[in-house]
């Protein structure tokens, strides 16, 4: 390039990197941060950053695509629908800062996956032990309702996530979006005939011809938890034979 040359900017439907390209988990997580490829999603993220909830309006929002979070050696995947506006687009860590994370990083802990209960940002000392926690969406999505085209655009990271976690005998899919799009990142909607493929309901489980259990859950959202169709001993049922599948696979 020229010394008068300009760069030109980055375009907005620039092809995400192939899962290839992501060599490490460090890798995913700056490629997502950067990530401009849904204007819609950017610009709702943006919004909610800059008018802020009234309880939050002293924090600096995040405001960018959230990456995964947890230990590079998981035996445990956890893979949810999207950040929440005020939860994890506040907060800059997945489930972090909402009432669904209350849920998650709760169970984690009572099922020896985390160091501490509570998870409230991105330095609150939480560390997970053998888990690691993604989304099928990296935005907010307004409603929470991201569109099929962006889940196809978020792909590629939950795809490398998954390729670079090689020690993963367990996942768990919270709700229906997760479990779609867990499945078709992982390349099993496509190998397996879709009488074979992993049922989605709440406490469905399935092993994989590969050996993976695959263990389904309601989403922990308020729509779920304040109904009573998720239960907190619902839930911990879910964590508890998460933990159990794991210590099975390590004997």
């Amino acid at each position: 390039m020229g010394a008068n040359a300009r760069r030109r900017p980055a375009r907005r439907d620039r092809p995400v990197a192939a899962p290839r390209s992501l060599a490490s988990l460090a890798a995913v997580e700056r490629a997502v941060i950067a990530c401009e490829r849904c204007p819609r999603l950017r610009g709702w993220c943006e919004r909610v950053a800059r008018e802020k909830k009234r309880a939050f309006r002293e924090q600096t929002y995040w405001g960018r695509p959230v990456p995964g979070f947890g230990d590079p050696a998981a035996r445990l995947l956890v893979v949810g629908l999207a950040p929440a506006a005020h939860g994890g687009n506040r907060t800059g860590r997945v489930f972090t800062g909402d009432a669904s994370g209350s849920w998650l990083y709760e169970a984690l802990h009572r099922f020896g996956f985390a160091n501490q209960p509570d998870s409230t940002g991105r330095g609150d000392g939480l560390r997970l032990r053998g888990a690691y926690v993604t989304a099928s969406a990296r935005c907010a999505p307004p409603a929470n309702r991201p569109t099929r085209a962006e889940l196809e655009r978020c792909r590629p990271f939950l795809a490398a996530e998954t390729r670079l976690l090689r020690r993963v005998r367990v996942v768990v899919l919270l709700g229906r979006i997760g479990w779609e799009a867990w499945l078709r990142a992982s390349g099993w909607w496509e190998r397996l005939p879709a009488r074979e493929r992993p049922r989605f309901g709440h406490g469905t489980e399935a092993r994989l011809p590969d050996g993976t259990r695959v263990i389904c859950s309601f989403h922990p959202s308020r729509q779920n938890t304040n109904t009573g169709r998720l239960t907190r001993a619902m839930w911990h049922g879910i964590f508890r034979r998460a933990r159990a599948r794991v210590d099975e696979g390590q004997r």
